[in-house]
């Protein structure tokens, strides 16, 4: 059994006990998603610590998204308990990478890889280098922008 998800039912047992409704209800919304996954598929399986990050990588992207539609929609409450969930969310993803990390990652990519000259037509294959070394641990559409940039 994994430990992050043994680890969130922990946690939500203790929100729930200190009255913590948005914790819980949050918590409660991310082991619901982790269940979905393990389920999806031909097969019920349980999913290993890296596959329970991924869910969790996945529904903070969705708080994010849905905090920044509410919030251009001038629904400022909803936008707000949105950010609230991803920050709760937040705590059990690995450490954020700076801009300057994946950019030193993108740049080291595209030297191994000797895409320098090719332009765009590389960058499948500096994504395909960079994804392993950012899984989780930041934005795709950051790290497509950065090897954007830098293939340009």
């Amino acid at each position: 059994m994994s430990t992050l998800k043994d680890q969130l039912r922990a946690d939500l047992t203790t929100a729930m006990k200190a009255r913590d409704q948005v914790r819980s209800s949050t918590l409660r919304m991310v082991i619901s998603a982790i269940s979905n996954a393990e389920v999806a598929g031909k097969t019920a399986r349980e999913l290993s610590d890296e596959e329970v990050v991924a869910v969790l990588a996945a529904e903070a992207k969705k708080r994010r998204e849905a905090a920044t539609a509410f919030a251009d929609g001038g629904r400022e409450e909803s936008a707000e308990k949105e950010r609230v969930e991803a920050e709760v969310i937040a705590v059990y993803l690995p450490e954020q990478l700076d801009a300057a990390e994946i950019e030193r990652i993108v740049t080291e990519a595209v030297a191994s890889t000797g895409a320098a000259g090719e332009g765009m037509k590389a960058m499948g294959k500096v994504m395909g280098v960079v994804q392993p070394q950012v899984k989780g641990r930041a934005d795709g559409g950051v790290v497509a922008a950065e090897v954007r940039r830098q293939l340009a």
